[in-house]
């Protein structure tokens, strides 16, 4: 039951989905795996701070997940803002539109670990989650067993997704159609931002 609601959570649509979308269709498998990785790795942190005691001060804290509230809406405003200059740029030039490029895969990690620790959803999905699972008597290898679900499900189901958006088909779509997939991207990513900012819910 855990693990199924916990996938539920990880893998609906949010900032997390929409930037390794676009990354792995824009930059290829390598950089998607990458992204993966630092998405991973922020699951990492989150786990930690929900299953090990901490998850009612995360749900409940305050000032706290206002901080993060606001510095989610900046970063995704920010990486959102990047795409759209490019191109409303290949639209007016008319120029061959060449996407994200292969990109470094350092980038792709950083991008992925921000997004994920800045990512309000998850703090609030494993706060509201992990907060039952580990209430009352439980044996010792209960949490870690638990943190190892919300991390290893995680990696492996980003990693698949990555995997298959690499089918002809999408890539191909994509770009055949970059400029206006991009559009879309840096759109969705302004309108998560501007989200957070009016929605104090964070949900």
């Amino acid at each position: 039951m855990f693990a199924g609601v916990i996938a539920l959570g990880q893998f609906s649509p949010g900032p997390d989905m929409l930037l390794l979308t676009r990354t792995a269709l824009a930059q290829g498998r390598s950089a998607g795996w990458w992204m993966t990785a630092g998405i991973a790795t922020g699951l990492c942190v989150h786990a930690t701070v929900a299953v090990f005691g901490m998850a009612y001060l995360m749900a409940h804290g305050g000032w706290l997940t206002e901080a993060l509230r606001w510095a989610a809406a900046l970063y995704l405003a920010y990486l959102g803002c990047r795409l759209l200059p490019a191109v409303l740029l290949v639209i007016h030039r008319g120029r061959e539109y060449e996407g994200g490029g292969s990109g470094k895969g350092q980038s792709a990690y950083v991008r992925g670990l921000l997004c994920n620790l800045l990512n309000p959803k998850v703090v609030i999905i494993f706060a509201a989650v992990v907060t039952d699972f580990v209430t009352g008597e439980r044996p010792a290898w209960w949490s870690p067993v638990l943190w190892a679900i919300i991390v290893g499900q995680g990696f492996l189901l980003w990693f698949l997704y990555v995997w298959l958006l690499q089918f002809p088909p999408f890539r191909k779509g994509y770009q055949r159609l970059g400029p206006w997939f991009d559009s879309a991207f840096g759109a969705g990513l302004l309108a998560l931002a501007v989200f957070l900012v009016i929605n104090r819910s964070l949900v």
